[in-house]
């Protein structure tokens, strides 16, 4: 292996492969450093594909989509073990592993195993798994790290009883109780989805609203959701104490004076930029915090041949905008022309049901004195809802009164993560509310939502 490149990735996360094969592609070498012993990440190990592989497992398993036909009692199986949840997992990650590898390959991407450190502006030093140490330059660089897990060092962490969100795929059995300590996107996710396994299920956070970036009518709708199917909602408040007894409960006691006893207690409250042995000192640059990473619009720390992307770099934290940056990234430090658009992009949540939304909320466009009308429709009134069984879920639009042109999508329910492309491509298209009007629909279909939304807005508009 050469030890002098073009570009050295460190990281081989969404944002890293991304950036490593960008590079390739526009004729540079680039080189991928990865601390473990499998390209990935956190998206492929930990984070993303897990927790949705973990989804789609339980909700099968459980016959949940089915439930609202069948009957709160129907399950395809009947004693779900933890066994069971880990079987689709491991298939899932051998597969995308193997697409990883064969793409980093097949763009002549090299890889370097071991835990990378800044040694000057223009090298780093690889300490392989057996402690020796690999010493590599580059021209540019990309910090593509992501991020770990925030552990409370006063919470007695045992792996079992009580765990972070990277553990939970590793436990050895299901709880009857859990407790989420955290109401941001994880602890939702988590949360819905063990309530999914006929789990009790209790939330406990410190701000008296959960998921505040989020359209206020949807929040108001998953709450509702969360409350319906008996998922315990402790707002305002946070954890005191914990202790473990002999029989194996946790006893949590909070500052509002109430005690919760569980089996389990998941710890989501937040992650951490993993940069506090990268030796960043070496080289001037410095981490926040929460060990993240400040950049321009370019994706340039202060050094301006050194660039950062992914979840290093805070807010949106997705899988999805991470690839764009890491991309984004390689382009601009080779010159490259790069066209994006970084402000539009699609959040989706995987909680159970779906979130995803698209362009402005409705907070967002009070504050900025945008003067709009909302569309809504159920998925219960279409066609397709009727035929899945739908009880819930909803699709909301936004749009500016004073030109008809779609500001927002907000979408709750089933198939919410794929039905928000749609609107996606209409506010970037600059489209109005006549597109889904006299646009046609497949029949029956999710999608018909739009319309039945558009329709709505339009009978506001002319009252």
């Amino acid at each position: 292996m050469k030890t002098d490149y073009d570009l050295i990735v460190i990281g081989s996360g969404p944002a890293g492969k991304r950036a490593a094969i960008q590079a390739s592609k526009i004729g540079k070498s680039a080189l991928l450093v990865e601390k473990n012993q499998i390209v990935g990440g956190v998206s492929v190990h930990t984070g993303t594909l897990p927790s949705k592989t973990l989804r789609e497992t339980v909700l099968f398993l459980s016959g949940w989509r089915q439930r609202e036909i069948y009957g709160r009692s129907y399950k395809v199986k009947e004693n779900i073990t933890a066994a069971d949840l880990k079987q689709r997992l491991t298939s899932t990650l051998t597969h995308e592993i193997e697409v990883i590898q064969h793409q980093l390959s097949r763009n002549n991407v090299d890889i370097a195993y071991g835990h990378a450190r800044f040694t000057g502006e223009h090298s780093i030093s690889v300490e392989d798994h057996e402690g020796a140490l690999h010493p590599f330059t580059a021209t540019n660089f990309v910090i593509c790290v992501g991020t770990k897990t925030r552990r409370p060092e006063n919470v007695p962490f045992d792996g079992e009883a009580i765990i972070d969100s990277d553990e939970i795929l590793h436990l050895k059995r299901i709880p009857r109780k859990l407790l989420v300590v955290g109401g941001g996107v994880i602890g939702l996710e988590y949360a819905t989805i063990f309530k999914a396994l006929d789990v009790e299920v209790s939330v406990l956070e410190t701000n008296d609203f959960v998921l505040g970036f989020v359209d206020k009518e949807i929040v108001q709708e998953l709450i509702h959701h969360l409350r319906d199917c008996n998922i315990h909602l402790y707002l305002n408040d946070n954890l005191k104490n914990l202790e473990k007894r002999d029989d194996g409960k946790v006893i949590c006691q909070l500052r509002s004076g109430k005690s919760i006893a569980v089996d389990t207690v998941l710890f989501a409250a937040g992650r951490q930029g993993v940069t506090d042995d990268l030796a960043l000192d070496v080289i001037g640059l410095e981490a926040d915090s929460r060990g993240r990473i400040k950049v321009n619009e370019d994706y340039q720390t202060a050094l301006p041949h050194i660039y950062a992307a992914g979840d290093v770099i805070g807010f949106p934290s997705l899988a999805s905008t991470s690839m764009e940056q890491g991309r984004h990234a390689a382009c601009h430090a080779f010159g490259a022309e790069v066209h994006s658009q970084p402000e539009l992009f699609p959040y989706g949540i995987y909680a159970v049901p779906e979130i995803s939304m698209v362009g402005l909320t409705e907070q967002e466009c009070d504050a900025k004195g945008i003067s709009y009308e909302i569309g809504i429709a159920r998925f219960r009134e279409v066609a397709r809802g009727q035929i899945i069984g739908l009880r819930e879920g909803m699709l909301k639009m936004l749009f500016s009164i004073e030109t008809q042109k779609l500001l927002g999508v907000h979408i709750i329910g089933e198939g919410a993560t794929e039905l928000v492309h749609i609107g996606q491509a209409v506010i970037s298209l600059g489209g109005t509310l006549d597109y889904f009007v006299q646009t046609v629909f497949n029949y029956p279909t999710l999608a018909e939502a739009y319309k039945v939304a558009a329709l709505d807005a339009y009978n506001r508009m002319n009252y």
